[in-house]
């Protein structure tokens, strides 16, 4: 599986923005998908999964009710949506891949849980 995740940009505290994770080969669409985020200086963090069905959603504390993860398995894509963007989300965010087949599951959260990465792309804040 090739992930590619792409969406990032410069935006003002408080902007929405969509992370967009596109994937090709695989059977993606049976996979639990994550987004996690490396601000500089500091470990790479998670930020939400979602299960293949996209009914089932974890997230960070950081994120939650501010952020919505989802998927369109006939796109293999999968979708971070960030609202009310803080200078603090400013990080390279990545989406992985877990080849669980069928997960009822999206309570994946280290790095190891994942085989699969993408790429990152850029998210800049300003404040």
């Amino acid at each position: 599986v090739q992930l590619q995740a792409f969406g990032g940009g410069l935006v003002q505290a408080g902007d929405p923005l969509r992370l967009s994770c596109a994937a090709s080969g695989g059977t993606f669409s049976t996979y639990v998908v994550g987004w996690f985020r490396q601000a500089p200086g500091k470990e790479r963090e998670f930020v939400a999964a979602i299960n293949w069905s996209g009914g089932r959603t974890s997230y960070a504390d950081s994120v939650k009710g501010r952020s919505t993860i989802s998927r369109d398995n006939i796109k293999n894509t999968v979708y971070l949506q960030m609202n009310s963007l803080k200078p603090e989300d400013m990080a390279v965010y990545y989406c992985a891949a877990k080849r669980r087949y069928y997960s009822t599951g999206a309570h994946y959260t280290g790095e190891s849980d994942y085989d699969y990465w993408g790429q990152g792309t850029l998210v800049t804040v300003s404040s």
